[in-house]
């Protein structure tokens, strides 16, 4: 018997109750204070719906029991199922009064039968979860800063806004994944399991089962082959399929995410059952046993990317509508991996679906971070298997879920408290978690805890690390080379600053000393800095400013500096890990997506909109892609990289400038880069005589202030540039006077510049546009092209207005 069904998603009641103080749906009947509730949703969504609730300065709501009612009368009697994807955290489920389930897992789902007579109720009571976290269970080895309350590691929930400094104090509470009613029909298959692999020898191989109650033999139909299925008793059906020459699914950034639909096709009649891709993922440790590396399909990878948080911390979604803007901005910054951290949430399989689509790899943590878990509590274990096997069956098509990871900064919480390496880890990460991975997504590599592979869990040579030594640590740029990286599944966290825009509208106080501006920085609890001060470092080391009396004299410049800087750092440090003779197998930035706006974590702010630091990762991030390197008296070396599944024929050219505008020195070269490789090539090979571009030799006065790199396909279009600054940027500011052109052609607006002299860091503001590039350099010589794309909202007849600045414009030009 198969099933279908509708979402309950409207009709619901919700009331708040002091802890206990109901015991049964009973005693509500007597309550006014009832209020509308989505469902997906959260107690936190339908209070702040109902003016009640405000996430920037959030009352707890722990302490209190929510009750969410539901009259299903009119629903035709009969047999059914009510299907709960998520309910959080300690539920009980009331069926016409009685109570039917309980659960204790935030991430477990549950199928409840019942009986429908035309006139039931449903109730959803979520108790307050206050009194179980101060429950006292087995003794911690250790106990973790980050996180508070210390009972946070007895129960299965989110560690989203329990993180003091990190995120809002939002608590998820309520039915925040759907809750359905099904009901059996025949000829539909239930009980669907895929699983897809790619051999070496290029052939794809399908096993499939599900459960049909049909009479007729299916046929399962995949990539153009066809095979009946095999009945194996009480209507359950298998099927193996062995494609030739299929083809495979891609990282966005190394070739094309291809999909395959797999069919049923049942007395001729034809059902979609899903669709998957064929790819094998394997990790290279190195000779040595030190190394990480991702090969997929046999190529090794440089994944790159940032660390996922929530679509909205109120609401947590899980909805295809609420991911794909953002899941875009993943793609469109030629991003190939998001991490799911374990201090986060499962997404749905929505999630997995657009990332499969996009071609975006996910790093996927078990939900376990920080704390000494009761891996040896029967009742704990239970919730812990049935969590991850529902999740990893739910993603099983899923060629995008590239690792899972048995949690965050569980062995460096140990390592770092002074612990001996017996007990960083335990059962639940060496034994329990990759037992599961084994046996349902076998295809899948797993990793024991992230950070771990060093001396030191986290020590960056070896293994997965968190590096912050650029960033946190305010490390010189230079350490990302010393630090021997071999994979940064977090990195680069800085407080960055959003544009104007959001600001005016969301956050309109004076940057910094405003008390409701520092609310939104974050800091690790307990320390005596935050990361805006991490950003004023580097403000410091590359413009030679006094951040605070800069922010006091002109807060205006001190703004668009702090966007600068950490564009500029995560440049430069991307474009050290990503050269040829680089340690490093790949990066992604702490964290994608901010939660409230203001100066956080994220490259992109919480309205949606890319920071200065997502425009500068999506040109590190080039598939096609110039860097260049200071080799000391080694000179100026140029690496060329062709990440993509084609050949690149392209023109390379290189120019030194003084004063910003007159070349002392310049070559060019063909060259061509065969797919997936890298070429280096140091510039004296390029000018064909010495010269000092790095000014190591010191042979009188510096002869330039800036070194150009640029990759020119065919039509003259600039695929990549690169840009050195050998005695810094403050020494190569020069004032630029800027030229703008607008026009439309048939794909949109484009915004033409071009500048007298090379002007650092130039700014486009122009509302409900996203330009294409921003605060990018722009040499002289040639116009650069920007296309502004309407924002979700703008009319697309609307024809855009705004201004061009920067931190090396002479005056602020109108368009």
């Amino acid at each position: 018997m198969s099933e279908t069904g509708k979402a309950l998603s409207t009709g619901w009641r919700m009331a708040l109750t002091a802890a206990g103080s109901a015991a049964d749906p009973a005693a509500l009947q007597s309550l006014s204070d009832v209020l509308d509730a989505p469902v997906p949703g959260t107690v936190a969504g339908a209070l702040e719906r109902a003016g009640r609730f405000d996430r920037t300065a959030p009352e707890p709501l722990d302490h209190l029991d929510a009750w969410y009612m539901l009259d299903l009368s009119g629903e035709a009697p009969g047999e059914a199922v009510l299907h709960f994807d998520g309910l959080a955290t300690i539920t009980e489920i009331w069926w016409n009064g009685a109570l039917a389930l309980s659960s204790g897992s935030m991430f477990v789902r549950h199928a409840l039968p019942v009986t429908l007579t035309g006139s039931d109720h449903l109730a959803l009571c979520f108790r307050a979860l206050k009194p179980h976290l101060e429950k006292r269970g087995p003794r911690a080895r250790w106990r973790p800063q980050m996180i508070t309350p210390q009972g946070l590691r007895l129960v299965r929930t989110t560690l989203l806004g329990r993180m003091p400094g990190w995120c809002p104090d939002v608590y998820a509470a309520g039915p925040w994944r759907p809750v359905r009613l099904t009901r059996p029909t025949p000829a539909v298959p239930t009980d669907i399991r895929l699983s897809a692999r790619l051999h070496e020898n290029g052939k794809g191989q399908l096993e499939i089962g599900f459960t049909l109650d049909s009479a007729a033999a299916p046929v399962v139909e995949c990539a153009g082959v066809s095979v009946e299925a095999i009945p194996n008793g009480d209507h359950s059906f298998s099927a193996s399929l062995t494609i030739p020459g299929v083809e495979a699914w891609w990282p966005r950034t190394h070739g094309t995410p291809v999909l395959h639909d797999i069919s049923l096709v049942v007395g001729g009649v034809r059902q979609t059952l899903g669709r998957t891709g064929f790819r094998r993922i394997e990790v290279d440790r190195g000779t040595d046993g030190r190394d990480f590396a991702l090969i997929v399909n046999g190529t090794k990878i440089f994944c790159r990317g940032a660390v996922w948080t929530t679509a909205d911390i109120v609401d947590l979604p899980g909805t295809r509508e609420r991911y794909e803007p953002l899941l875009n901005l993943a793609a469109d910054a030629n991003m190939n991996m998001l991490r799911i951290g374990g201090t986060m949430a499962y997404e749905t399989p929505a999630f997995f679906a657009l990332c499969d689509e996009l071609g975006l790899m996910v790093w996927q943590d078990f939900q376990f971070a920080n704390f000494d878990y009761p891996a040896n509590d029967p009742t704990f274990v239970e919730n812990v298997r049935t969590e991850v096997s529902q999740f990893l069956d739910a993603t099983a098509a899923s060629p995008s879920l590239a690792v899972l990871c048995g949690g965050s900064e569980i062995d460096q919480q140990a390592a770092m408290l002074g612990l001996p390496e017996t007990a960083w880890a335990g059962p639940l990460t060496l034994d329990i978690l990759p037992a599961l991975v084994a046996v349902h997504r076998p295809d899948v590599p797993y990793v024991e805890n992230s950070p771990s592979g060093g001396a030191m869990p986290f020590s960056p040579d070896a293994g997965v690390t968190h590096y912050y030594g650029v960033g946190a640590y305010c490390r010189p740029l230079e350490d990302a080379r010393r630090a021997a990286v071999r994979f940064a599944a977090e990195s680069l966290a800085f407080a960055n600053v959003p544009e104007q825009q959001t600001l005016d509208a969301h956050l309109p106080v004076p940057a910094v000393h405003d008390p409701r501006w520092k609310a939104r920085v974050p800091r690790d609890r307990g320390a005596s800095w935050d990361f805006e001060d991490v950003r004023d470092h580097y403000l410091g080391l590359l413009y030679g400013h006094d951040p605070a009396r800069l922010r006091r004299e002109d807060p205006a410049r001190y703004l668009d500096l702090s966007r600068a800087v950490v564009a500029e750092v995560m440049e430069a440090t991307f474009a050290e890990w990503r050269r040829e003779q680089s340690t490093c197998n790949g990066a992604l930035v702490w964290t994608f997506q901010d939660l409230l706006p203001g100066a956080g974590w994220g490259i992109v702010d919480a309205t949606g909109l890319p920071k200065s630091a997502w425009h500068a990762l999506r040109r590190a991030f080039r598939p096609v892609q110039v860097a260049v390197s200071d080799e000391g008296t080694n000179g100026l070396d140029v690496h060329t990289i062709n990440d993509s599944a084609d050949e690149q024929s392209l023109t390379l050219e290189l120019s030194c400038l003084r004063h910003g505008r007159q070349p002392v020195v310049s070559g060019r070269r063909e060259i061509t880069l065969a797919p997936h490789s890298a070429q280096t090539l140091p510039a004296t090979q390029l000018f064909g005589a010495f010269f000092d571009t790095t000014y190591a030799f010191r042979f009188g006065p510096p002869a330039h202030d800036v070194t150009v790199a640029r990759l020119i396909d065919a039509d003259g279009t600039v695929v990549a540039d690169a840009f050195h600054f050998p005695r810094g940027r403050a020494a190569a500011m020069a004032f630029a006077a800027i030229s703008s052109t607008l026009d439309q052609d048939a794909e949109g607006w484009n915004l033409a510049l071009s500048a007298d002299r090379f002007a650092q860091s130039v700014a486009i503001n122009v509302e409900g546009f996203l330009p294409s590039d921003n605060w990018f350099h722009l040499a002289p010589g040639g116009a650069k092209t920007i296309r502004l794309v309407p924002r979700a909202g703008t009319d697309p007849a609307a024809k855009p207005s705004g201004t061009v600045g920067g931190i090396g414009v002479e005056a602020i030009v109108s368009f």
